[in-house]
């Protein structure tokens, strides 16, 4: 695709392929692995409304609350004789699919994907019900080639996918920089090498990209390469704290098995709570999560600088997923959403104030 597209052109791709893009997310790949994993039940423990709950993630460390939950036990120990069905995603477009689809109820999920599943559907198939991890995105680059940010100009840059969460972040840094960059082809003042995260390893390796802009645990496996930090995504965010993973819910299973929704929500709770507490058993659980769906665990130059820099936490922060709208309209990726609505944190509220936590925020986008 030519630098030279017209804008009229850029806004109609944005329209069609872009969207579509931009709900993957942090996600390693485009196909969704069904793993029809059920958690053990307690023998005699009582169901809620539903007989099952079919739960959603991605293989990634970015969503260890669902990986350590379900590893660990904690989610189904809140939902009684009501049984866990575990399905894991490389991609955001697929995760949506599956919760339009109704073969998944609840998922995690990052912030592009769930924008666009909310806005694409009018508003009538998800909700925004509760956070999972914050941060965990890193800019990575050849020490050789870029010893500053400036340097970064006339580099090749790589980023996961066109309009993806990651990618807009760099084309908005790139903007506040002042520098071009054609959205849809990439070209400008810096190359965006739009580059899936799985070959992202190699494509540093051979030279044909100077560093990434790249979610964990891309941007370790880059570090352990011989590649350097350069910023962290972190401290462009006020508090250092932006989402990265929420957990959306279809609005007709909220409405129908509303005890199960808040009994996962609990679970989510508690295994934030444990992760928080128990940092190294917690990694270890996570890696083996991975190693059980993928076959492969992280080794510790991976994992241990990637689990340092991501935040397991219950608040969705809802201002910085209005922030990250409003940045892929800037890059003219999105037309500006009406995202009120897209928040029921009613439930998830309900569950904290019984924990003795403070309640969280939707930033004016609840139902009410």
């Amino acid at each position: 695709m030519s630098a030279a597209r017209p804008l009229t052109a850029l806004r109609a791709f944005a329209a069609t392929a872009a969207l579509p893009l931009l709900l993957t997310a942090c996600g390693y790949g485009s196909d969704a692995a069904d793993d029809d994993k059920r958690a053990e039940v307690a023998a005699g423990a009582e169901k809620l409304s539903a007989d099952e709950v079919r739960i959603g993630y991605f293989p990634n460390l970015t969503h260890a609350t669902a990986l350590v939950g379900v590893q660990e036990g904690l989610l189904q120990k809140e939902l009684g004789g009501t049984e866990i069905k575990a399905s894991t995603f490389n991609a955001g477009p697929s995760e949506i699919e599956a919760l339009n689809a109704g073969s998944i109820d609840i998922g995690w999920i990052g912030p592009s994907p769930a924008i666009n599943g909310y806005t694409k559907s009018n508003g009538k198939n998800l909700r925004i019900i509760g956070g999972s991890a914050s941060g965990g995105v890193k800019l990575v680059v050849n020490p050789d080639k870029i010893k500053t940010l400036d340097d970064l100009k006339g580099k090749k840059i790589a980023t996961p996918q066109l309009g993806n969460t990651q990618d807009v972040a760099f084309l908005n840094w790139i903007a506040e920089k002042g520098w071009k960059v054609d959205a849809a082809s990439g070209s400008g003042d810096v190359s965006v090498v739009r580059t899936d995260n799985k070959i992202t390893p190699d494509a540093y390796k051979s030279g044909s990209i100077d560093g990434a802009w790249v979610p964990e645990p891309t941007a370790s496996k880059l570090v352990s390469e011989g590649a350097e930090v350069l910023l962290d995504e972190a401290d462009l965010w006020p508090d250092k704290k932006f989402v990265i993973t929420n957990i959306i819910v279809s609005q007709k299973f909220l409405k129908e098995h509303p005890d199960v929704v808040e009994a996962v929500l609990r679970g989510s709770v508690n295994t934030n709570e444990w992760i928080n507490a128990n940092p190294d058993k917690a990694k270890a659980s996570a890696n083996a999560a991975l190693k059980e769906l993928s076959g492969k665990e992280l080794p510790a130059d991976v994992i241990d600088p990637a689990w340092k820099s991501i935040t397991f936490l219950d608040d969705p922060l809802a201002s910085t997923l209005s922030t990250e709208a409003d940045h892929a309209v800037k890059a003219g990726l999105l037309e500006k959403p009406d995202l009120k609505g897209i928040y029921d944190l009613g439930p998830l509220n309900k569950v904290l104030e019984a924990e003795g936590k403070d309640e969280v925020d939707d930033a004016g986008l609840g139902t009410e």
